[in-house]
């Protein structure tokens, strides 16, 4: 008897979600398994739901917690989700249907709403049904329809191609690093929360991206933040193949609810850090370089908000 779950749901937490987040979470039907993935010396919130799994791992930060995560994944398939966020609670239906039909596929792109975090109207709105996946027709980009979404809500899945990861570098950012990137258009993504993905595929990438965390002999270097945008695209640059389609994308309605903060509430972070490593580690494609140049610009600005940060709490003591 095989009792793999079909779907596999990766949070890292520091414990401090909501009961009603939780709540929410636990009404995910069908077979999921709960990864809850905890730093070190924090209080572990009892749960009392069998398809919940609790893993403390060695290290804090969104890379290990949810590395270690991926790595203890059961499921066919598997969807990262932060502990502010929501899914609807049919998505395995979505998610079993959609691979029955498109078994190649490495994803299914779920569609987000973006909530303001005080709107909490519109975030305990009551769920709409999931279109039927094995109703909806296929959308497909063409020469003469290239951004076929443009075009009114199509109620059908839209093919999602891989990141263009072959595109050349702009040299222009050597010498104005302000320019606007036009190589991240598309209907591609970089990023990998909210996503389903196959697992196979992930756990085939797991192995060369810890590998790519190694600076210099035994010294590694994990960034504490930037792992969504770096899984995203590390995935898609360990089997890139130009042009495939990789995967469709859901129409409307939601099935995830992303909770938008105030950026002043959020902490400072240097993505720019973590996008290093893709270019260390795939150095021949120029969107990877294009990527790190344009973000270089950034990093002044959140130096300045992390010294500003610190003058505060002094202010406080």
């Amino acid at each position: 008897m095989n009792n793999q779950p079909l779907l596999s749901i990766i949070t890292p937490t520091l414990g401090k979600f909501s009961d009603y987040w939780l709540e929410n979470l636990l009404k995910i039907e069908g077979s999921v398994q709960f990864v809850l993935v905890y730093p070190p010396n924090v209080k572990i919130k009892a749960i009392d739901d069998p398809r919940v799994t609790v893993i403390v791992s060695p290290y804090k930060g969104e890379m290990p917690q949810r590395f270690v995560g991926l790595l203890n994944a059961q499921g066919k398939y598997i969807l990262a989700l932060d502990d502010d966020d929501y899914v609807h609670p049919q998505v395995c239906t979505a998610v079993e249907k959609y691979f029955q039909r498109f078994p190649e596929s490495w994803v299914l792109r779920l569609q987000k709403l973006n909530i303001d975090m005080k709107d909490e109207a519109r975030i305990k709105q009551a769920w709409e049904e999931i279109p039927d996946v094995d109703q909806l027709e296929i959308c497909k980009k063409t020469p003469e329809n290239p951004y076929p979404y443009n075009q009114g809500n199509f109620q059908g899945l839209l093919e999602v191609p891989i990141a263009p990861l072959d595109k050349n570098f702009d040299w222009r950012y050597l010498f104005w690093p302000f320019i606007n990137r036009t190589d991240n258009n598309g209907y591609h993504f970089e990023n990998f929360n909210n996503i389903v993905w196959r697992n196979d595929i992930i756990q085939q990438a797991l192995p060369e991206l810890s590998q790519a965390t190694k600076v210099l002999g035994a010294v590694t270097w994990i960034p504490s933040s930037g792992f969504d945008r770096l899984s995203g695209l590390f995935v898609q640059a360990n089997l890139f193949e130009k042009d495939a389609i990789i995967g469709h994308w859901m129409p409307k309605p939601e099935q995830i609810r992303y909770i938008d903060k105030d950026p002043a509430l959020k902490p400072p972070r240097f993505h720019v850090i973590s996008d290093v490593l893709l270019v260390k580690h795939f150095p021949k494609y120029g969107y990877l370089w294009n990527l790190v140049f344009s973000k270089l610009y950034g990093v002044p600005r959140t130096v300045g908000k992390v010294m500003k940060l610190k003058l505060a709490k002094k202010a406080q003591k």
